[in-house]
């Protein structure tokens, strides 16, 4: 049985929609308040998204494949941002491990 490759469209409206539901669910969760505006932002995004598949109509402000433009990608960040309870994208609380490179407490 051949299987058909996956909408490219479709995939971006599912990932988008996720992380809508994730933010506000991050932000239900940690207990943090958004005001209206990114509550009215994150629902009209969603509606968009469900009726039209893409939540922008200018084909000049996002990529054509992708269902939010550039600047309502930047403020979803910025809602999922504030939903964890960090301030301008700082690590998150416990430590994170360095990937490449000598460790900061290592003498050389």
């Amino acid at each position: 049985m051949k299987r058909t490759p996956p909408d490219p469209k479709a995939q971006a409206k599912r990932a988008a929609l996720n992380a809508l539901r994730r933010a506000k669910r991050l932000a239900e969760r940690g207990g943090v308040k958004l005001s209206d505006w990114e509550g009215e932002f994150l629902g009209s995004v969603e509606d968009r998204l469900r009726t039209f598949g893409r939540a922008f109509g200018d084909p000049e402000k996002g990529a054509p494949g992708q269902a939010l433009s550039v600047l309502q990608t930047v403020k979803l960040k910025e809602i999922s941002t504030k939903a964890k309870g960090r301030k301008d994208g700082a690590p998150p609380a416990r430590g994170r491990q360095r990937r490449f490179g000598r460790s900061r407490d290592a003498a050389g």
